[in-house]
């Protein structure tokens, strides 16, 4: 059976996320206890504890996804030793940690540099009015057809009938009625600080570049999945370019699952906060075996279901 583990992108985060670890494994614990010193403040009490206002700022939600997302893989390895997977990937800031649970970068780096990516992005959020919208049930032609019209774009490609679009706060409310009069069930405006995954977040690319410019990357040892591609990353020279244009470029999450299950994955293990990526698949493939790690309950039964 081939595995493959996703991780968890931004909308996941929720106050109180991995603080039942913490409590219940010295391993999460020290984990926690790592990622405060390597970034300088106490990110575990904003998870555990929040306020959500705190947790929910793009600065801390993505490292705080990213670290509940590493307790949860080395919690699964501990518990589950002779676990192994065939291909990681992650949602949009998931890929970083996708690329450190192939071994393409270190903890501590991808932690320090989501944290940055974050603050990146909130910044081109402040500087910009942007917004997105979630449109359920219409195809991708006829809602590319309405981001053309509208002047927005494609963020999102999640699953079937579930697609984001991103653009100027100004045109997204004429988006959503374009795409209800192409036949959409619902077109709903999603509550973020920005337009994400859309050229409004421009600014931000060049000062990730840089960031990521000082990091050592690493071939992945199995393959990661990149966002803009929907296929495995290539030459290590050409990671960071792609971590980049992923932040303007639409996130083509059903297309990098259908590689997989065309590459014969059956089991996915979703690692950190929420199961929106076991909702994606479920609209994808429901004959697959879909596992997720998000606290302690969902641990026990990934576990049981591991060793069966």
């Amino acid at each position: 059976m081939k595995t493959a583990l996703l991780f968890a992108g931004q909308g996941a985060q929720a106050v109180g996320m991995g603080k039942d670890l913490a409590e219940a494994f010295p391993t999460a614990r020290a984990l926690f206890d790592r990622a405060n010193v390597a970034l300088g403040y106490d990110l575990a009490s904003v998870c555990f504890t929040g306020p959500d206002v705190e947790l929910t700022k793009t600065e801390n939600a993505q490292p705080g996804i990213y670290l509940v997302s590493w307790v949860a893989l080395c919690l699964l390895r501990e518990r589950v030793p002779g676990l192994t997977f065939q291909a990681t990937a992650g949602l949009s800031l998931g890929e970083f940690t996708a690329l450190a649970a192939a071994g393409g970068l270190s903890f501590e780096d991808g932690l320090r540099v989501v944290r940055l990516r974050g603050r990146f992005m909130q910044e081109a959020c402040e500087a910009t009015q942007g917004s997105m919208a979630a449109i359920i049930g219409l195809d991708e032609g006829p809602t590319r057809e309405v981001c053309e019209a509208s002047g927005v774009t494609l963020a999102n490609l999640n699953c079937p009938g579930q697609i984001v679009i991103s653009g100027a706060a100004d045109k997204i409310p004429s988006a959503i009625e374009a795409a209800k009069a192409k036949g959409a069930k619902k077109a709903i405006p999603l509550p973020v600080a920005g337009a994400y995954h859309s050229p409004l977040m421009a600014s931000a690319q060049p000062k990730l570049a840089a960031e990521l410019t000082q990091l050592s990357l690493c071939p992945p040892v199995v393959p990661v999945i990149a966002n803009v591609t929907g296929q495995p990353h290539g030459a290590t020279s050409a990671i960071a370019p792609l971590l980049v244009d992923q932040v303007t470029s639409s996130v083509r999450w059903e297309a990098s699952m259908r590689y997989l299950l065309a590459q014969g994955f059956t089991r996915f293990i979703e690692l950190g906060p929420g199961t929106a990526l076991s909702g994606f698949m479920k609209r994808i493939d429901k004959s697959v075996q879909m596992l997720n790690v998000a606290d302690v309950a969902s641990l026990e039964a990934t576990v049981k279901a591991l060793v069966a």
